[in-house]
């Protein structure tokens, strides 16, 4: 009989009634939906702000640690070379009025077991160890101060690959020795 009654009383409401209660539900939600849309803004924010000066402190201000100088040989992935270094110790002296004696031992880099790069450089031994003679004769002590290594290399690549070797190519030069002693 309850039930039947219950049932009677759900008749008996009116559907406006009934409307207004299901829009009021809703209106409840809206509340507890808010506050959880802010709470995860709030926290979207806290994570981003940790993170950014998090960042700031392990980077110092943004300045990098680690200086590599723009004309450096040694960025990134280096190819492998095969080393000639028949040349050995040439001396010679500058164009100076005062003259440097420059002590220059030179290695010259080519591509890796290239066979006929190999054979033109020992067959061009005495024609380099000429080169490398007039070159530095040729330069002020002015010139072949430390912080003009990366130019002399450059210069010293260009005139051999141009001017004295066929087929093969120098790829890089290296320095064991290059001092200029004042006389």
């Amino acid at each position: 009989m309850a039930d039947e009654h219950v049932v009677e009383n759900q008749e008996e409401i009116p559907e406006e009634q009934q409307k207004k209660k299901r829009d009021f539900r809703l209106l409840a939600l809206v509340p507890n939906l808010l506050k959880f849309v802010a709470i995860g803004l709030g926290a979207l924010i806290l994570i981003v702000t940790v993170a950014v000066i998090t960042y700031s402190i392990l980077n110092k201000g943004g300045k990098s640690q680690t200086v590599v100088p723009e004309n450096s040989p040694y960025i990134g992935t280096r190819p492998q070379y095969s080393m000639f270094s028949a040349i050995g110790l040439i001396r010679t002296r500058t164009k100076d009025p005062t003259p440097y004696t420059v002590v220059v031992e030179m290695i010259l880099g080519y591509d890796l077991n290239n066979a006929q790069a190999a054979t033109e450089l020992t067959g061009r031994l005495y024609e380099l160890r000429d080169f490398v003679r007039s070159y530095f004769s040729s330069k002020y002590a002015e010139e072949l101060l430390p912080e003009n290594e990366g130019r002399l290399k450059q210069e010293i690549i260009e005139l051999l690959n141009t001017r004295m070797l066929n087929t093969a190519k120098v790829r890089t030069i290296l320095f064991n020795q290059l001092d200029a002693i004042e006389m």
